[in-house]
């Protein structure tokens, strides 16, 4: 990927300089190792992945904890039969609930229950421990700032519709 007189590769492709390529590799390790992390504390503590509790946090910070489906899958960054699926599983624990939207007959919300809103009450402060350990602890401040930034930029080019950057983060 570095050397295109040596790979053959013809010239005007650009190719990861060996920075570049450092940096992408430790980039995808993190992507493919925090998940594990996350959902292995979660499922201990829990008893639910990071994207069951995710769905739920997202919820949790909604007006009246309710949200669209619709924009539920947007925030999650998941396709509605995802959504749907785990909706149901989260259902069945009596965490959420759905119902029909008041707004629009042809949508339905999500909403927290009660019962879901202590179950990300009490899994809240094992969750930020193990983000902390994992990620911002090892961290300076001036880095944190950075990952931050460096999110943005990444995000702006993979999230257009900002999604994930909802509070204009």
């Amino acid at each position: 990927m570095a050397d295109q007189s040596v790979r053959g590769e013809p010239a005007g492709e650009r190719w990861l300089t060996p920075d570049e390529l450092a940096a992408w590799k430790k980039f995808i390790a993190v992507v493919e190792l925090l998940p594990g992390v996350l959902d292995s504390q979660l499922q201990h503590d829990a008893e639910l992945t990071h994207f069951e509790y995710f769905t739920l946090a997202i919820l949790s910070e909604a007006p009246n904890r309710t949200l669209r489906m619709t924009a539920l899958a947007a925030s999650t960054n998941a396709t509605l039969p995802r959504l749907s699926h785990v909706a149901s599983r989260l259902e069945k624990r009596g965490y959420l609930a759905r119902t029909p939207c008041p707004e629009d007959r042809r949508a339905t919300n999500a909403s927290l229950t009660a019962e879901g809103w202590q179950k990300v009450r009490t899994t809240a402060p094992g969750h930020v421990a193990t983000v902390r350990g994992a990620v911002i602890d090892p961290l300076t401040r001036q880095d944190v700032a950075d990952l931050g930034r460096i999110m943005t930029k990444v995000l702006g080019r993979l999230d257009p519709e900002n999604r994930f950057q909802s509070n204009g983060e």
